[in-house]
């Protein structure tokens, strides 16, 4: 009878007994020997222990409701006990009991209850249950220990000691949880939405230290109890734990609270954050962080510049630490998603507004932040390529050229002043990102290297109007031809008597270089000449020159490449002197100064002793009587140039006939030193947008002519009307019946017909080919001086007249 037992204390249960014989006395703590005892009987009849639990936590309950803080401690203190001595299949329902009186702890308004439950649940963490638990749940725990992490309490002391709680406290629903699928599923968003923002903000408010310095025995306590490392401590193992599905959940908090909190713009905690991320996690889920990453840079894409670029240098720190590990298929993703963000910034500089319009209600959109913000985004692609493998850094070189606006028939720009500007400043973002990703580019196969698709895409912008343009594309080349680090030692341009001090790292020219220039040389020396005649060149774009003629001479140099250079720069110095593109003074003196120091290192790399006196003569004499046509003259902060340079005479200028004299006689191709160097026009020039191209172009068609002998009138076009359409589709039917009919004939006439009929046929209309083709010549094509004149070689004698390859009779072709 319950009322008997209550008034009859040896009529009680013995679980009863022997639990109120282990808190006889708050102040005397917890009985030893009857906790003992308690344990035993736990041991021995495990079907007890619900009871036992259901029993201390009813009074754990009447303690703490009458204040008794005492008996609620020496409770816990017996709980845990137990709690570390069974592991039987009973233990659940005693859990159960358990995390009742914990929780009734948390919920109390006193600190001290709140680390006393709390340390109780993070005991019961640490314990390997036996037996799962299907029904268990721990959002309550989840709730309050993330409400623990954010205490504002007025004691310092007092706040620490309850956010220590806290965070220990969700470190131990982690640990409980994270590992067995039969618990709550602790990566669910509702659980990380307030787990990781509590680790967050504890991260994020790391505390002052005191005025006094601790003492040495006290400063490892005080770091122990640091809620910013415990938090830390707590990150690391809850992202080291994500397994690849949950990746996503525990990231996308993390992206929330520096919204929330306006934490890009510092970037200092936001890159902070994410060196936590990276390295916490396994390496191969690092490329879902960079799509997190990515998808909330496009997401923030009409965010203020500042938060942009601090979204876009975190992406530029965690791609760097997964490029160690994998980035997987995110590669060009990333590079993509990075160039979109310039395009859009180019736009919001422009017009000023986030819609593409500029509107009455729209944002403020400063100029600098977005300049700001674009070379965030292009230091992001060079720091990430760098990290990158040959293979995949070719991959991105060739996506970045793909992406940039050509004047082309297959690639249309912007018309308009708004889209001229925009095209402007998108190929040259785009070519300074590709300047970012080529620096450093190492490979031993220049057709690997530049290849022909991504070689004319880039050396077509060369001819662009845009000084700037022009120079980051000489700038690129030079990055992909530089191989053993000497373009520095080219940055300035001087005539060396001796350029060994230059310490000149130099290798044999390899198959697949000579290779590369035998199919790509003559467009190479091309843009350089055209380059050189531009007016809006400047003493950076004759430093480039310079230091990419030098470059191809050392790394990609054989003979015939040698000898093609010589021609290139005696036509540059032709150029300055005929003057027929009507350029400046200073450019006219830069060409002489940059043909001159040019021909100086060339004559020293050949080690021709007869090359090397001719142009170190004419340097000398230049230096007693024209030093405005050397380097050390023109290429200076304050050029001193002269006035009038017509009529130039010749001890000043390097003669072709001289440098093919003496290169000559050492076994250098003189009939090719000869021949001056004239550029082959193309349709690329046609599409560049320049006069002087276009203007060269229309006279040497009007030229050619004129001086056709079988001038024709031209037709005038028809006019194309509704009724000339009709006519031809009507008329197309009746043509492929005439055409079929006709092949018919001619089949059954090879089938039928005799031999010496299709013979006398045959030659008949071979006849009528190569008169055909004598007119076409004689129109035209001019002898070249080689083949068809005679040519005074190096020692003045005359070479015999070979006949030309059009007047030679080619027997008569029969088909049978």
């Amino acid at each position: 009878i319950p009322g008997v037992c209550g008034c009859c204390g040896a009529l009680r249960p013995r679980y009863k007994r022997l639990q109120g014989s282990c808190s006889e006395d708050s102040l005397d703590g917890l009985v030893k020997t009857n906790m003992e005892k308690l344990t035993f009987y736990a041991l021995s009849a495990p079907e007890k222990l619900d009871r036992i639990g259901a029993y201390l936590s009813e009074r754990l309950i009447r303690d703490v409701g009458r204040h008794r803080y005492g008996y609620v401690c020496i409770a816990m203190e017996a709980l845990d006990q137990l709690l570390m001595a069974c592991h039987c299949q009973s233990i659940n329902l005693f859990v159960e009991s358990f995390l009742k009186m914990v929780a009734k702890l948390l919920e109390s308004e006193k600190p001290n209850l709140q680390i006393l439950g709390t340390n109780s649940f993070v005991k019961f963490a640490n314990i390997e249950e036996d037996t799962p638990s299907y029904h268990r749940s721990y959002d309550f725990f989840v709730s309050r220990f993330s409400e623990m992490c954010h205490s504002s309490h007025d004691d310092l002391e007092i706040k620490t000691k309850i956010r220590m709680s806290g965070i220990k406290g969700l470190q131990g629903v982690v640990r409980k949880t994270v590992n067995d699928e039969l618990q709550a599923n602790i990566w669910d968003p509702q659980h990380m939405d307030k787990i990781v923002p509590s680790l967050l903000f504890n991260l994020q408010h790391v505390e002052e230290a005191e005025s006094r310095s601790p003492s040495p025995l006290q400063a490892p306590e005080k770091e122990k109890e640091n809620p910013a490392e415990l938090a830390e401590r707590c990150l690391r193992e809850l992202l080291g734990r994500a397994a690849f599905g949950n990746i996503k959940n525990a990231i996308k908090p993390v992206l929330i609270h520096l919204d929330n909190h306006s934490l890009w713009e510092p970037k200092v905690f936001a890159i902070r954050c994410f060196k936590i991320i990276m390295y916490s996690i396994q390496p191969q889920h690092s490329h879902l962080v960079i799509q997190q990453l990515l998808s909330h840079l496009d997401a923030n894409s009409r965010s203020a510049a500042t938060v942009r670029a601090g979204i876009v240098e975190v992406l530029s720190e965690a791609a760097i630490i997964a490029a160690t590990g994998s980035v997987g298929p995110t590669v060009l993703e990333m590079f993509n998603t990075l160039l979109r963000q310039l395009r859009l910034s180019i736009d919001y500089a422009l017009t000023g507004s986030y819609d593409g319009a500029i509107s009455l209600g729209a944002k403020t959109i400063k100029e600098h932040e977005e300049r700001m913000f674009q070379e965030a985004v292009i230091k992001t692609i060079g720091s990430f390529a760098t990290t990158l493998p040959t293979y995949q850094r070719s991959e991105v070189i060739l996506f970045i050229m793909s992406k940039v606006p050509l004047p082309s028939l297959h690639h249309p720009m912007e018309t308009g002043r708004t889209g001229e500007n925009r095209n402007r400043l998108t190929q040259i973002m785009l070519l300074k990102s590709l300047l970012q990703v080529s620096t450093g580019f190492q490979c031993s196969n220049m057709m690997s290297a530049l290849p022909s698709n991504f070689l004319d895409r880039l050396l077509s912008t060369a001819l662009m109007e845009d000084a700037e343009i022009r120079l980051f594309v000489l700038e690129i080349l030079i990055s992909f031809i530089d191989r053993h680090g000497n373009r520095h030692k080219f940055s300035t341009i001087s005539t060396l008597s001796d350029i060994s001090v230059l310490k000149l790292k130099v290798d044999k020219c390899s198959r697949q270089d000579t290779v590369f220039m035998k199919k790509h040389s003559q467009q190479l020396y091309r843009h350089i000449y055209l380059s050189c005649k531009e007016e809006t060149n400047m003493q950076k774009h004759y430093k480039a020159l310079y230091g990419l003629l030098a470059l191809i001479s050392i790394e990609l140099a054989n003979e015939e490449v040698v000898v093609d250079l010589i021609r290139l720069v005696l036509a540059v110095q032709d150029v300055a002197q005929v003057n027929e593109e009507n350029l400046p003074v200073y450019n006219r003196c830069a060409l002489y100064a940059l043909g001159a120091a040019y021909l100086n290192l060339i004559s020293q790399l050949t080690t021709v002793p007869a090359f090397c006196q001719h142009i170190h003569e004419v340097i000398e004499a230049r230096k007693k009587e024209a030093p405005y046509m050397l380097p050390e003259d023109v290429f200076v902060e304050r050029p001193r140039l002269s006035q009038n340079l017509d009529g130039v005479v010749t001890e000043f200028l390097f003669r072709q006939s001289k440098i093919s004299e003496v290169l000559g006689g050492s076994g250098y191709n003189s009939d090719r030193l000869c021949m001056p160097y004239i550029p082959q026009l193309t349709d690329e020039d046609r599409l560049s947008k320049r006069k002087s191209i276009g203007e060269t172009i229309s006279l040497q068609v009007e030229v050619e002519s004129r001086n056709s002998p079988e001038k024709e009138e031209r037709v005038p076009a028809e006019e194309i009307t509704y009724e000339t359409l009709k006519k031809a589709i009507v008329d197309s039917v009746a043509v492929e019946e005439q055409e079929r009919e006709r092949r018919r004939q001619v089949v059954e006439k090879f089938q039928k017909a005799p031999f010496e009929e299709i013979a006398a046929h045959c030659g008949a209309r071979a006849s009528l080919l190569q008169s055909k083709l004598n007119q076409i010549f004689e129109i035209t094509i001019r002898p070249p001086p080689s083949p068809s004149g005679t040519i005074t070689a190096a020692y003045g004698q005359p070479q015999s007249h070979s006949i030309p390859v059009y007047e030679m009779k080619f027997p008569d072709l029969c088909v049978y």
